[in-house]
């Protein structure tokens, strides 16, 4: 098993940055590939960015594209979302997720994912 606890959300003006932060225990969590997905209001769940367990290989939805970037510090346990430039079309409960996978590869689709976090809201002003 393992645990998931998003931080970091909060209400920011357009133009603004926020970092969430998503801190796992359980397994080790180096073996695992992690993602961020999003709910926004009334909205299905969509894919945001994904990081390889290594950290080594990144993938972003073309939404986010040159706005956000996604990293990991396997020593802390921890994945990182850096969010600039938001824009209010970003407000979304933000969730991270954890697929136990090694090697290169990371992960786009929702289902591919083994646990999840609870979320965390982001809301961005106009």
């Amino acid at each position: 098993q393992v645990q998931l606890v998003e931080s970091g959300g909060g209400l920011v003006q357009a133009g603004g940055s926020l970092r969430l932060s998503c801190a796992a225990s359980g397994r080790t969590f180096s073996s695992y590939a992690m993602g961020w997905f999003r709910r926004p209001p009334g909205k299905g769940r969509e894919f945001v960015a994904a990081i390889s367990w290594s950290g080594t290989n990144t993938y972003n939805a073309d939404s986010v594209k040159g706005r956000f970037t996604i990293s990991r510090d396997n020593a802390k346990n921890t994945v990182y979302l850096q969010m600039n430039s938001l824009k209010p079309e970003d407000t979304a409960v933000y969730y991270c997720a954890a697929k136990n996978s090694g090697g290169s590869y990371y992960y786009t689709r929702s289902y591919e994912y083994d646990y999840w976090g609870q979320g965390t809201q982001v809301t961005v002003s106009s």
